[in-house]
């Protein structure tokens, strides 16, 4: 895989004239030259459905006179540019028009809901599979040169079209009932990606493959042995927010395959023509993927005519051509972080969307804090970290359990919060030796902590609220973390004081707001999920301040950045690089109401019209083997640097959007 790709989308109506008719190809290699692209994937279909090379399978698009796909893959091999393949998967409208009987049906009989109106979501159990694998097959064909097969919108839903009823009652499963119908979606599902990998490895076994659902799914070990490497799907400004990538990468970094980010050069999301972002926050979205251990890929979207977008490109040439001395430091590096997350999803007990709130706030919090961590499941090793985090609500089996406490034996340590470490029935902790006694939780919400003054931030000297309930727990041994503050009572329509929270009585209760044990550190409210939810910033501050007085001498990196930098440490085989990021993330726009009642917009979106230098900072990093020389790459700039123990400090100079730091 290369480090510079652009991700081409070609969705192009039939009702659109003169496709391809401005393919030129020597301003086709002039534009992806001067723009540092070395991969490009080029559409074989799109979502309407037609090809855009000549086929046998399916139907050209009506208004394209010549073969596209292969002007395009000849113009970029001559060049040296990767050329991978996309074709549409999941909505296909042509062949909606040529068979409606594969259109995939809700269980209220409704067509699926899809990204777009007009698109067509299509059912995997139809012959609609037949046909796709055979325009795979053609593809992979006709075009042996490809550097692998993209296949987009991979979902399966509760699907109740005649085939899907027929199977489901062959099967001995009732259409009638929910769980049946998703059992029978799911083996619909793996049967998609078995059928359509072979299809895409006829011609060659080696050829790679990506299945897209926009998002890694956490635990989906019955289909990662269909994908080749992983593409994550994340648009900062297309409502994925600038924390999103970050985590999905901490994740896909412990799957032990390649993988690349994928952002849009859209000013908002997929789809858009004449929307374009910043050249300073496509910088800061590059620097991000390579310093989470990743490729990079941009999206874009060809104008119907087949030319490529000056300003596009001008845009994306920016950023890759900070990118190309920076891949040295990057091939190949792994994760060096001692801290993981815990992911709450786990195969008995799925999220029912693309997130749980507690391990997003404490991704963000870990983030804010510098320290350098990734996101784990239960089936993973955890022997290369010090520390497990699990967010909030964390539910343990007994085996997983007895995992914990394994690793608590080989000196690990845990920070939980909230029902983390209870069982499925949120009554009981499964874990030994706990710091402190449980009775169940609070019937006071919200109630307010007033945490040790030696964890909470020195302009906080009262009690400060807690949006979620807590749970009622008392300090057995250890070091309490603070009182918990009880309301006169909860609001409702009867009782009820000011606008929202009643106040605390001025005593505190017998109830400890967490309690920091030899291996345990423990926080009574959810704590992660309430930063995610409403962006208490001294609640994050408590929690970091904590966290960091837990993990003492461990600490892995001390640091004075600003809370809006990054930091991430990866490693090769001779040389450690800290990555350090910095850029100011703003929210701007949001849905109005115009005159006459329209209205116009859409979420706030989180944007980087500009990239400020990043004030000097001190780096106080713990090292396992003796350091002999610190320099800011590529650059080659030598930093000084003390050695003190177990750790080393040196002064970060003033720096724009990246930093690498080579220790060796």
């Amino acid at each position: 895989m290369n480090f510079r790709q652009v991700h081409l989308d070609f969705h192009t109506s039939p009702f659109i004239p003169e496709i391809g008719k401005k393919f030129d190809k020597k301003k086709w290699q002039k534009t992806l030259t001067e723009a540092a692209v070395n991969s490009i994937t080029l559409f074989a279909t799109c979502h309407h459905g037609y090809a855009y090379y000549n086929t046998r399978v399916g139907e050209r698009h009506p208004h394209l006179d010549f073969d596209l796909l292969r002007a395009q893959i000849d113009a970029c091999r001559e060049i040296g540019v990767a050329t991978p393949v996309y074709l549409t998967a999941g909505l296909n409208d042509y062949a909606f028009e040529k068979h409606p009987e594969w259109l995939e049906i809700s269980p209220e009989l409704q067509q699926y809901p899809t990204l777009r109106p007009g698109f067509r979501k299509i059912c995997f159990n139809t012959p609609y599979l037949d046909f796709l694998c055979e325009e795979i097959q053609e593809v992979v064909t006709l075009f042996p040169e490809a550097n692998g097969i993209f296949l987009d919108i991979i979902s399966q839903g509760e699907c109740c079209c005649p085939s899907c009823v027929a199977g489901m009652q062959k099967a001995g499963l009732d259409p009638l009932n929910a769980a049946d119908r998703k059992r029978f979606s799911r083996q619909v599902l793996l049967n998609y990606y078995q059928k359509t990998t072979e299809a895409v490895k006829s011609r060659d076994p080696q050829m790679p493959v990506f299945h897209n659902s926009g998002h890694i799914t956490i635990n989906d070990y019955e289909a990662f042995p269909y994908f080749s490497h992983f593409e994550l799907e994340s648009l900062p400004t297309g409502g994925w927010g600038y924390d999103h990538y970050p985590m999905s990468a901490a994740y896909c970094r412990n799957l032990g395959k390649e993988f690349l980010g994928m952002t849009g050069k859209f000013h908002t999301t997929w789809g858009e023509f004449g929307g374009l972002k910043t050249p300073e926050a496509l910088r800061y979205e590059c620097a991000a993927m390579i310093a989470n251990g990743s490729k990079c890929s941009i999206g874009d979207q060809l104008h119907p005519g087949g030319e490529l977008d000056d300003s596009t490109y001008a845009i994306i040439g920016e950023a890759y051509r900070e990118v190309a001395p920076k891949e040295p430091w990057c091939e190949n590096a792994v994760s060096a972080a001692e801290t993981a997350i815990l992911s709450g999803i786990l195969p008995e007990r799925p999220a029912a969307g693309r997130e749980l709130p507690g391990d997003t706030g404490a991704a963000r919090i870990l983030l804010e804090n510098h320290i350098p961590f990734d996101i784990v499941d239960s089936r993973m090793e955890w022997s290369q970290y010090r520390f497990l985090v699990l967010p909030d609500d964390v539910r343990l089996t007994a085996q997983l359990a007895e995992k914990l406490e394994s690793f608590r034996k080989r000196g690990g340590k845990l920070i939980l919060s909230a029902k983390s470490g209870m069982d499925f029935n949120g009554k009981n902790f499964l874990l030994k030796n706990l710091p402190f006694t449980h009775s169940g939780i609070s019937s006071y919400s919200p109630d307010y902590i007033k945490p040790d003054a030696s964890v909470v931030p020195p302009y906080v000297k009262s009690p400060f609220v807690m949006y979620l309930k807590g749970e009622r727990i008392q300090k057995e041994t250890g070091i309490s973390l603070g009182k918990v503050y009880d309301p006169y009572f909860n609001r409702t329509f009867e009782h009820y004081s000011s606008h929202q929270h009643t106040p605390y009585v001025d005593e505190p209760t017998a109830f400890d707001c967490g309690v920091l044990g030899d291996d345990i550190l423990y926080f009574a409210h959810p704590v992660f999920a309430i930063y995610r939810a409403f962006g208490q910033v001294v609640l994050k501050e408590f929690v970091g301040r904590t966290i960091k007085k837990f993990m003492g001498d461990a600490l892995q990196i001390s640091c004075t950045m600003p809370s809006q930098g990054r930091i991430t440490l990866m490693k090769q085989p001779d040389r450690t690089i800290l990555h350090c990021l910095y850029a100011n993330k703003i929210l701007r726009g949001g849905e109005v109401t115009l005159s006459g009642g329209t209205t116009a917009g859409r979420q706030a979106i989180e944007v980087i019209d500009e990239l400020t230098p990043c004030p000097p900072f001190t780096v106080s990093l713990k090292t396992e083997t003796p350091v002999k020389s610190v320099r800011l790459v590529p650059g080659g700039e030598v930093l000084n640097f003390e050695v003190k123990g177990e750790r080393i400090e040196f002064q970060v100079p003033s720096f724009i959007c990246h930093q690498m730091i080579e220790l060796r």
